[in-house]
């Protein structure tokens, strides 16, 4: 089994990366965020939670992402492997990704950091909100987000660097060279 966790702000490209990955490495894609948008849209108690949330740009609490994680991982028994996307977000959500996967008889084997410099993302964040309509990409809302990555979440990496398990890899370029180095990283696993 392959567990990867692809590591990145707002607009780096991680769910670009994460299709293209799926595809080659035959693995289960699990994002928070489409989960969080699973819930929205079906209008299921969770979902008016996270949209009140997401809507003012807030984080949605760990336990509410972690049970909805667990969900999803337990209905993929027979999986190869996951992309984790966009999660863990914190330490404790780290922490507690390892014990379950642990529980499981499995680990993550690696951690992908997709580096882009800020000026970049709020480019990329501006044009995806315009192709999409998303929410969470209004201006004010994804600066907050690009913000909280750069300023909370990133601290999350060097949980996994001390574990030798962090890669950082330029997320600015060509995506089929961009993906040519998440390969050559993963190759190695």
């Amino acid at each position: 089994m392959l567990n990867l966790v692809l590591f990145g702000p707002p607009g780096a490209g991680k769910g670009t990366q994460s299709e293209k990955l799926i595809n080659k490495y035959q693995l289960v894609h699990i994002s928070t965020g489409d989960l969080f948008r699973a819930h929205i849209k079906n209008q299921t108690a969770l979902g008016k939670k996270v949209s009140k949330l997401i809507a003012e740009g807030e984080l949605v609490p760990d336990k509410i992402t972690i049970d909805m994680l667990e969900e999803e991982i337990d209905k993929n028994p027979n999986a190869k492997g996951f992309v984790f996307d966009g999660f863990p977000r914190t330490i404790p959500q780290a922490v507690e990704l390892d014990k379950f996967l642990e529980g499981k008889g499995s680990r993550i084997d690696g951690v992908i950091a997709l580096d882009v410099d800020k000026d970049e993302l709020v480019k990329r964040v501006a044009l995806r909100q315009k192709e999409t309509g998303r929410l969470d990409d209004q201006a004010e809302k994804s600066q907050k987000r690009i913000d909280e990555y750069f300023n909370k979440i990133i601290l999350v990496l060097p949980y996994y660097d001390e574990q030798k398990k962090l890669t950082k890899i330029n997320g600015i370029g060509n995506i089929e060279d961009i993906f040519n180095g998440l390969c050559a990283v993963i190759d190695k696993y």
